[in-house]
């Protein structure tokens, strides 16, 4: 490209440097047989070569110059431009129909603005990415790929950092926990359904020595009984039958040298708590019709929602099984005991679902922040989360308003606070009325279990439900 002096004249330096390495760039592209574009600061087209055009299904002219939203409905570079965050080897699906494995990457200025965006598609097939795997299967390749693969299946993947809170009940769990992380002590963990005993198990596995070995976990409550102990123990060739030909390790065996999480022990069968107990007593085991016993090191951190305490004078938890498993019993409080970490947990919430949505928003409302902070949250972190994300899909722009919180949380905060100054103990009154609903909607009328969530007794609870006409 060649520049006189009317071309000096009417445009600036920066200008002519930048048309003359896209020129450059078209010259050096357009023979590379990998589909690249160049994006300016506003997401259009400024470089496109010939494979990507031809790709995308369109003349390069008619191209240049146009958003990339306008010719991919379905592009991220949008929300690229916004986290200022490469996306390598994502899987992406064009507006043609054509899915395929990419690369976006925002280029930064001085100033920490986005300057520029190059695209790349790594593989024009997704069939193609498999193809070339399979073909490269070398041997050690296939230990990469296999230990990266045990690590994602039994890996822990949450830590410390994740557990947010600063109330004193919550630094006081943290604190217990990574004291049990420490140690090859069996770890209990007690608290109601959607308060991050998982988040603290994965923790306590990955603070521990025993991080670089297997962290398996174990639903008590989702497997059939009859089931349980081939699932836990694993079985040898024959032992029942549709037992598979030479037999199967189970979850104990998997996780030798690791950690075992065993969530909602308190679910667990009777049968299988006589056989788990002689488990961590002899520290050992068989398989389902084996003979030969299996040594085991391995550290035990089991988790439920239920009194175990109750369950052990109605005969449904073993005594001796609870002294065992209660060395370091570590308590997570519910979120309405730790109302000073709600905004804390809400902006990492907001920050994980962004991620996961592929939806940009950054901030929420000072008035939904109050409404948030004003509700009892009987399903915990896990129920505050469901209404982020809920929230989160709603809204059109970067920040969550009211409205984009459900009808029930608004409600709940106007009930109580609207309306007239009244007297302090009638303002009481409606907030611990506006409770034991909540919580009895939450248990679906069961009074005992209601009675516990509230931390008052049943006779109490009958007395307040009786005052209140609920």
């Amino acid at each position: 490209m060649k520049y006189n002096q009317s071309h000096l004249k009417n445009q600036s330096y920066k200008e002519l440097l930048t048309d003359y390495l896209v020129s450059t760039m078209e010259k050096i592209f357009d023979p590379v047989p990998v589909p690249i574009i160049l994006l300016d600061n506003e997401t259009r087209i400024k470089m496109i070569n010939d494979v990507f055009a031809d790709y995308l299904g369109f003349p390069k002219e008619d191209l240049i110059g146009k958003k990339v939203k306008d010719i991919d409905k379905n592009t991220r570079f949008p929300y690229v431009y916004k986290t200022k965050k490469t996306e390598i080897a994502w899987k992406h699906r064009f507006e043609n129909g054509h899915t395929a494995i990419v690369h976006r990457i925002p280029v930064l200025n001085a100033e920490n603005e986005v300057e520029y965006g190059v695209g790349l598609i790594l593989f024009e097939d997704v069939e193609q990415f498999k193809d070339i795997i399979e073909r490269n299967k070398l041997l050690e390749t296939e230990l990469h790929i296999y230990k990266k693969r045990l690590k994602e299946i039994h890996g822990a993947k949450y830590s410390w950092e994740n557990i947010i809170g600063k109330s004193e009940k919550m630094v006081a769990a943290k604190y217990m926990a990574k004291k049990a992380a420490q140690t090859n002590s069996n770890v209990l963990l007690l608290g109601e359904s959607g308060t991050g005993k998982e988040l603290f198990a994965h923790s306590i596995h990955n603070g521990s020595m025993r991080s670089f070995f297997p962290f398996v976990k174990v639903n008590c409550a989702a497997i059939p009984s009859e089931l349980l102990e081939a699932e836990l123990f694993g079985y040898e060739e024959g032992a029942f039958t549709g037992a598979k030909k030479g037999g199967k390790i189970g979850k104990f065996e998997t996780a030798n040298g690791g950690s075992i999480f065993l969530d909602e022990i308190g679910d667990m069968p009777l049968k299988m708590q006589a056989k788990l107990l002689r488990v961590l007593q002899e520290k050992e085991f068989e398989r389902v019709g084996g003979m030969d016993s299996i040594k085991l090191d391995i550290k035990v951190i089991a988790a439920t929602n239920k009194n175990l305490k109750d369950l052990i004078k109605n005969g449904k938890f073993r005594e001796d099984l609870y002294y065992r498993l209660n060395v370091m019993t570590i308590e997570i409080p519910p979120l309405r005991e730790r109302y000073c970490d709600i905004e804390a947990i809400t902006h990492s919430l907001i920050r994980k679902l962004t991620d996961q949505l592929g939806k940009y928003v950054s901030s929420i409302s000072e008035k939904a922040m109050e409404y948030l902070k004003s509700y009892s949250w009987p399903g915990n972190v896990r129920e505050l989360e469901n209404v982020l994300e809920r929230a989160i899909n709603l809204t059109d722009s970067d920040t969550i308003l009211p409205v984009h919180l459900p009808v029930y949380l608004i409600q709940n905060k106007r009930r109580i606070l609207d309306g007239p100054i009244r007297p302090l103990k009638d303002i009481i009154e409606d907030i611990e009325k506006e409770s034991i609903i909540r919580c009895l909607e939450y248990t679906k009328g069961n009074k005992l279990k209601a009675s516990k969530l509230l931390d008052i007794s049943r006779s109490s609870l009958y007395d307040k439900i009786q005052k209140y006409g609920i």
